[in-house]
């Protein structure tokens, strides 16, 4: 396996560098895609998973550019090898009430969150169904599900999202490829960590388990899904949330 290829998008983030490091463990060669590698310090960020073991590479892309995308991965295809997973994790937030939500909040986070994911998707799906062969999984999340207050915009594209995977996961079955979702809840990301700490004490107390998930449990079951023990598993949302929403 090792000159088959994990593209990750948004592969620098919290969720992103443990998914990252989990393909890489498991055998695959891991391109983490950025929107801007100097503002996102992807070379500070290079150079320290290398410290830990881990030698990732880095490219550019933004998702919302359906040209970029397929740029990207056609370079990638032949630079570095076949791209038989892809991770669709790269995603941002605009919260607001609805009633206040100008059109540029709505379009940012509709553009990242659910057009990247149909970009990437696109660019990919040609190799993978040369090869029969493929896995695709989209880092969705528990508001995808039970929507959230204040993120009409992140809740719709999430859910939409899950509507993608689904419909995708027929289309391809047949042709060697699995197509999965991954909902995390609360997890514990540098980001979510920066929160008042007397609201996160009010989210971890909405938690069963009493606690946020960790980024590695997300990678956890993603290297799940991107593995042959997941032949069988296609079109299914996992949840990762601590029981802080349960559905069958």
């Amino acid at each position: 396996m090792s000159n088959s290829v994990a593209l990750v998008t948004g592969g620098i983030g919290g969720i992103g560098t443990e998914i990252s490091k989990k393909l890489a463990e498991n055998g695959y060669t891991v391109v983490a895609t950025t929107f801007n590698k100097e503002i996102e310090k992807a070379d500070e960020w290079i150079a320290k998973q290398k410290e830990a073991g881990f030698s990732f590479l880095v490219e550019e892309a933004d998702v919302t550019d359906f040209e970029a995308c397929a740029e990207m991965i056609k370079h990638v295809e032949e630079t570095v090898g076949p791209i038989n997973v892809l991770v669709n994790c790269a995603g941002i937030t605009r919260d607001g009430f609805l009633k206040n939500m100008d059109e540029s909040k709505w379009d940012a986070v509709l553009s990242t969150n659910l057009d990247g994911v149909f970009n990437m998707t696109k660019n990919v799906l040609d190799y993978m169904l040369s090869r029969q062969y493929g896995r695709i999984i989209n880092i969705s999340s528990v508001n995808g599900q039970r929507g959230q207050f204040g993120q009409t915009n992140y809740s719709a594209a999430k859910a939409g999202m899950h509507g993608f995977t689904m419909a995708l996961a027929q289309e391809v079955a047949r042709k060697g490829i699995t197509v999965n979702s991954v909902s995390p809840g609360y997890i514990a990301t540098t980001m979510v960590m920066g929160i008042a700490e007397e609201i996160r004490d009010e989210l971890v107390s909405q938690i069963p388990m009493q606690r946020m998930g960790e980024p590695v449990e997300i990678a956890n079951t993603v290297g799940f899904l991107a593995s042959d023990q997941a032949d069988y598993i296609t079109g299914a949302n996992i949840p990762v949330n601590g029981g802080l929403f349960t559905s069958f």
